[in-house]
């Protein structure tokens, strides 16, 4: 009988299960040599124990943050923390959460190559090549700005996609996307889960993805691992995300499974993931295997598991080169998405790129980006109370709640499906006959429900 597992096949990833055992307290060392900080958890993922205090010296707090960061986090350890702190700027990346769901998009035409494909165990292969491809970027170490309810992102210019993403609930913080083009259709309703564990935070991604093949309807489903970002307080950074990712085929059963190895002693597995693509009677078909942060390769292989003879491993996505020493490691693609460049005719005035706690980081002004981020957050605060005293509900632009409750492996979510309107609202602004000319940067952010609060 074929394993449904890929740790248990006797051949290829025989040393996926010995990788997974060296993590837990392979690297690992509590902070017990700096007064105050007891207990607190060091990783060095590229060492081992001998040297977590060393590395807990290192990182980019300053001793007076770290200190009061650390005043006013403690008290939250064994708490889910997604709306609860006010974060200092100082740990912040300029770009919001929004934009950050549009950077799936950057390798999309894997997506056009899986509607393409004849082969339904390829369009696996493509299908979770890209879903993985994300996870570049996904390591960068600073936090995202959380989006003001009813801000919005979007985004032309790049494969064909019309891409548009709303924030759609403040408490619990919920966002949802939407990107189309002659291929495809992704629609994603996303939520997050965490567990603050003191030097560390575990994330839960409470969300449902969804990818349309045009050609034939053909629907797919993703369920990524959780990830979890290590040495928030002491040490450098740095974020890994073990665990299963389930590529699901809803049309005809199929389903890639892989497998996100943890980093062991000396960085021993890290970035590595290995896996297999299944029939409907979970029988393997292909092979997979690479590094988030390179590239990953597949191959036909036997009902055991083991390579086809006569097959060759062939790469299906390789990563982009990257800006050297960029200050915020981002891609070139990211740095598209927050320039102008991608922006459509009359950008909405709820966009992301237009805050002015984004722009001011983005200039290096940490004093201005601060204050701004507050002010939002008052603005926001005070949006709320007229909103609860008024007895209005918050109703988004462009999604509607599906009344469907999804079941995620982590806890439940409230789906939003995208309801059609902004493609009217894009038609009609491209179909118009108006040449007037609009400064787009020089708009006003605006994602507010009532003007009134305005010189509140």
């Amino acid at each position: 009988m074929a394993p449904n597992d890929p740790k248990q096949s006797g051949g290829f990833f025989a040393s996926i299960a010995s990788s997974i055992s060296n993590f837990g307290s392979a690297m690992t060392k509590s902070v017990n040599g700096l007064m105050g900080y007891e207990g607190l958890e060091v990783v060095n993922p590229e060492g081992g124990t001998e040297d977590a205090e060393e590395e807990a010296r290192r990182g980019r707090w300053k001793q007076e943050d770290r200190d009061s960061y650390w005043k006013m986090m403690q008290k939250y350890i064994g708490s889910d923390v997604t709306s609860m702190v006010t974060l200092p700027v100082l740990i912040f990346e300029p770009m919001s959460m929004l934009q950050k769901m549009a950077e799936l998009m950057e390798y999309s035409y894997l997506l056009d190559l899986a509607d393409e494909c004849e082969d339904p165990y390829m369009r696996l292969v493509y299908t979770t090549s890209w879903a993985i491809s994300v996870y570049y970027a996904y390591q960068r170490t600073w936090k995202p700005f959380n989006p003001i309810l009813g801000e919005t992102y979007e985004m032309v210019n790049h494969g064909g996609i019309t891409f548009i993403a709303e924030q759609v609930s403040h408490h619990p913080p919920m966002s949802a996307g939407h990107a189309e083009n002659e291929h495809f259709i992704y629609d994603i309703s996303s939520k997050v889960k965490t567990k603050f564990l003191g030097n560390s935070i575990d994330i839960y991604p409470l969300g449902r993805t969804r990818v349309t093949l045009k050609r034939d309807g053909t629907v797919f489903d993703l369920v990524p691992p959780p990830t979890k970002v290590n040495n928030l307080i002491f040490g450098r950074t740095w974020v890994d995300s073990p665990g299963e990712m389930i590529m699901t085929n809803l049309t005809t059963g199929d389903k890639a499974v892989l497998y996100f190895q943890p980093c062991g002693w000396f960085g021993a597995g890290r970035y590595e993931i290995d896996g297999y693509v299944y029939n409907s009677a979970e029988e393997p078909k292909i092979l997979m295997t690479g590094k988030w942060n390179e590239s990953m390769s597949y191959q036909p292989c036997d009902s055991e598991g083991e390579p086809l003879p006569g097959t060759e491993l062939k790469e299906a996505w390789k990563l982009a080169d990257a800006p050297k020493n960029d200050k915020f490691q981002y891609t070139h693609f990211a740095h598209k998405i927050n320039s102008f460049d991608t922006a459509p005719k009359k950008l909405l005035a709820s966009d992301s790129r237009l805050r002015p706690d984004r722009y001011a980081l983005e200039q290096g002004d940490l004093s201005k980006a601060g204050f701004e981020k507050s002010s939002l957050e008052e603005r926001q605060r005070a949006e709320k109370k007229n909103r609860e005293e008024k007895g209005h509900k918050f109703t988004p632009k462009w999604f509607d709640f599906a009344n469907e409750v999804a079941a995620t492996p982590w806890g439940d979510l409230e789906v939003y499906q995208y309801n059609g309107k902004y493609t009217e609202h894009r038609a009609a602004i491209d179909g118009s006959s108006s040449s007037e000319e609009i400064d787009i940067k020089s708009t006003e952010f605006n994602p507010w429900q009532y003007e009134d609060l305005a010189a509140n």
